[in-house]
């Protein structure tokens, strides 16, 4: 296994980050002694943030292992609630305090993600970005926290909306009609905007899992 060189990081922010970007899914089986090689640091700190990681329910016990959490229908269902109403509350947030600046930047950031269209993996990387600027955007530190324990338990989800047929097209038109509202300081349509838009992605989730299933 390659080492991964990250001075700057702890082991608690390694693995999440591994967890997030794909490296390891829901069901692998996480190993002390791999990830200590894997990313250049002892042991010690590798437990610490696997027990941390498992008070977090990101991990899960299977048996004596411990392995990538995963979320069920109900779990998803409940995750998409408390998404809708805090990123909604963020699309809000930055129609009121956004600036020139941060608004040019998700209209740069639609434009970039055309290029990924055929890449779903990629696009959903470069989605999560553009959610992350909404959230900076609404200039709330508080929200901002909040959000991001969200996204972390979506790191647990097997699929992504982006990989269904037409779905990326969609998105980034989804995309384009939030930055519209939010540039012309229309709180109640950014609002809406963001809250159909994660809507539309459950639905599209949901579809892609029955068929994984069925």
């Amino acid at each position: 296994m390659s080492q991964i060189r990250t001075p700057n990081k702890d082991a608690y922010t390694l693995i999440l980050e591994a967890i997030d970007q794909g490296v390891y899914r829901p069901g692998d089986r996480l190993v002390e002694s791999e990830l200590a090689e894997r990313f250049g640091v002892s042991r010690t700190p590798i437990r610490e943030a696997l027990q941390r990681l498992e008070t977090q329910s990101l991990l899960a016990r299977d048996g004596r292992s411990l392995i990538v959490a995963s979320l069920d229908h109900n779990q998803m269902a409940e995750l998409y609630v408390v998404r809708t109403e805090l990123e909604g509350l963020a699309a809000r947030l930055a129609a009121r305090h956004a600036t020139e600046e941060e608004v040019k930047v998700l209209r740069d950031m639609i434009e970039e993600d055309r290029a990924l269209l055929n890449d779903p993996a990629a696009l959903a990387r470069a989605n999560r970005r553009f959610h992350r600027m909404i959230q900076l955007a609404s200039h709330n530190r508080y929200l901002v926290q909040q959000l991001d324990l969200v996204h972390r338990s979506m790191a647990l989800m097997a699929t992504t909306s982006l990989a269904a047929e037409g779905r990326g097209t969609n998105a980034l038109a989804e995309h384009a009609a939030i930055v519209d509202a939010i540039a012309k300081r229309d709180e109640e349509a950014a609002d809406k905007a963001l809250r159909e838009h994660i809507s539309v992605a459950f639905v599209t989730r949901l579809k892609l899992d029955s068929r994984k299933t069925a």
